[in-house]
């Protein structure tokens, strides 16, 4: 009982583990794509940075899939050998890291795509930030 227990704590961050805290995958969502005004040149340079990034992501993402699947299988094995477990919860914890560097770099290089208003607006929109309360921004040339 006690290892399932920490089997679905552990099982339980794997939904954490494909975005950190503070990163959201905006530039998928149109209608805020929409809301920033975008330039056409912008809405470019969030495509091509984001399809450069794609590859290592998926690779990142799968290593942290695989590092979770070890350690579980590690909890389920009898007896529990602690040295293993300790050498799969480190793997976990260096893909996890790898994630996070990624995502940090790839918000980084589209945070330098943004003007300083379209941030601003970015982050009143952040999900847990009563996105959804929010009206739509108003462009510019809507005032």
């Amino acid at each position: 009982m006690p290892r399932t227990i920490i089997l679905l704590f552990i099982l339980s961050g794997y939904s954490f583990a494909q975005m950190p805290k503070g990163v959201y995958n905006w530039w998928s969502r149109p209608e805020i794509a929409r809301n920033l005004n975008l330039t056409p040149a912008q809405r470019q340079q969030i495509r091509a940075t984001v399809m450069q990034y794609r590859p290592h992501l998926m690779d990142v993402r799968a290593q942290v899939n695989q590092a979770e699947q070890e350690l579980a299988a590690q909890f389920n094995r009898d007896p529990v050998d602690p040295a293993k477990t300790n050498e799969a919860t480190e793997r976990l914890i260096a893909a996890r890291s790898d994630l996070t560097r990624t995502l940090t770099q790839l918000s980084l290089k589209l945070r330098l795509v943004l003007s300083e208003q379209q941030w601003q607006e970015l982050q009143r929109r952040r999900p847990g930030q009563g996105e959804e309360a929010l009206p739509p921004a108003e462009s510019p040339a809507q005032k």
